[in-house]
């Protein structure tokens, strides 16, 4: 078993890029399916997400290469497989191949998809938004059987601003004849970049990052090459690691109103933050200042995606914070490895209180999901001694190789094993 090992207490300095966005990666290879002819997504980034994904589509038919940096793929002949629960246990994501498998193929059939335990993420919204366009969808023990022989474009209102159910149904609408509107869409940046990609094939999506988004079916996509944007969470969880440890660093390739609820939140505690272009340069000294009151929402509102790192920061606070978690009932479960390196917080439903102390020590702990992997990483940079971090793979869902990362900029992080 793989382990992370980080020798705590030093500040970070330097310059690095950004990697490609993980979630707009995942429903542009998804999309792929919408065309037979081969689709380049430069910069792809090299996740177990990424695989995960990849070994469905070639489940499905697909060839799925990468040339350097860039994946090339090819849904030339796509097979109804049943999407098993192998495959898709491994990926939450898993479920954005519905989409686009029913606007080529009318039929579809998967298991229920996978991913982090975070909370119970029903697939309700993408169902309900299906059988909006007339698609017959029945449980056969675990694998959703999707009949869209009678499908056909209509008018979808979502009762929740969904990231996934909006990329599904728009892929979903892509190939129909007239015009699918996707009413109370999410907003979020991915949701563009799914709507440029399409549209770079030849489709017709308009009004992605409002609330209505209105996709006219055509007859046939082409392949294209594409490059998705840069990811807003690995930048977020960049600049906390620096507000937590102390330093100062610039990341490039930003876009930077993508994470201004994230930077806002940084200058909120103390972090000295400056923008041009695509740059972002945070300077930080000393504790950071708590916060009142941090709460998740939907895009533009703080990301939950980032919610566990800036209570990895918070916990080093000269004060008491409260955050607010509005969109995974089982998002605080990483805290209990924070309190085995010398945090203070208490957690309840959804709702943690942040003491914060003078300073965090070094623990062996374990990442039990993504993101809160991410935080125990940044606590252990901003710790005084040696931490050791288990079961890794997850981090690596999300991150390229985050010990390369932090490692660029000043970080004593490296990879091991047991047998070291």
């Amino acid at each position: 078993m793989q382990k992370l090992i980080i020798d705590g207490g030093t500040p970070l300095y330097g310059e690095i890029p950004v990697q490609t966005a993980k979630n707009a990666a995942l429903p542009i290879i998804a999309a792929c399916i919408l065309t037979a002819e081969p689709v380049v997504i430069e910069r792809c980034p090299r996740l177990k997400d990424i695989d995960a994904m990849l070994d469905i589509m070639r489940h499905l038919g697909c060839s799925c290469e990468f040339v350097g940096d860039d994946l090339t793929v090819c849904c030339n002949d796509v097979a109804l497989n049943v999407i098993d629960a192998e495959l898709t246990g491994k990926l939450r994501s898993s479920i954005f191949i519905l989409g686009a498998i029913l606007s080529r193929c009318r039929k579809a059939y998967i298991s229920h998809p996978g991913g982090c335990e975070i909370g119970l993420r029903p697939i309700d919204l993408h169902i309900s938004g299906l059988k909006s366009l007339s698609v017959d969808i029945e449980d056969d023990c675990g694998v959703i059987c999707c009949d869209g022989k009678n499908m056909r474009s209509g008018i979808i209102n979502l009762d929740f601003a969904s990231v996934g159910a909006t990329e599904n149904l728009m892929m979903a609408g892509a190939l129909l004849d007239g015009e699918t509107v996707i009413v109370n869409a999410a907003r979020e940046p991915e949701i563009v970049d799914l709507a440029a990609f399409i549209n770079a094939m030849g489709g017709k999506v308009s009004g992605a990052g409002g609330s209505i988004i209105r996709v006219v079916g055509v007859k046939k996509l082409h392949g294209c090459r594409f490059r998705p944007m840069p990811d807003r969470i690995c930048a977020g969880s960049v600049l906390a690691a620096v507000t937590a440890t102390g330093g100062a660093v610039t990341v490039r390739g930003v876009v930077p109103e993508h994470i201004f609820g994230i930077t806002e939140k940084l200058k909120h505690i103390g972090a000295k933050i400056s923008v041009r272009g695509d740059t972002v340069r945070i300077n930080a000294d000393g504790r950071p200042k708590p916060l009142r009151k941090l709460e998740t929402n939907v895009y533009p509102a703080f990301p939950t995606d980032m919610q566990p790192q800036f209570c990895a920061v918070l916990a080093r606070a000269s004060g008491s914070s409260v955050i607010v978690e509005n969109l995974f009932e089982n998002r605080f479960g990483y805290t209990s490895e924070l309190l085995k390196m010398g945090a203070s917080i208490t957690v309840r439903d959804r709702i943690a209180v942040v003491n914060g102390v003078s300073a965090l020590h070094g623990a062996s702990v374990r990442a039990c999901d993504l993101r809160g992997g991410a935080a125990l990483v940044i606590a252990a940079l901003s710790a005084e001694g040696r931490s050791v971090i288990h079961d890794p793979k997850h981090i690596d869902r999300g991150y390229e190789s985050i010990e390369t990362l932090f490692s660029a900029i000043g970080g004593k992080i490296r990879r091991s094993s047991d047998a070291n």
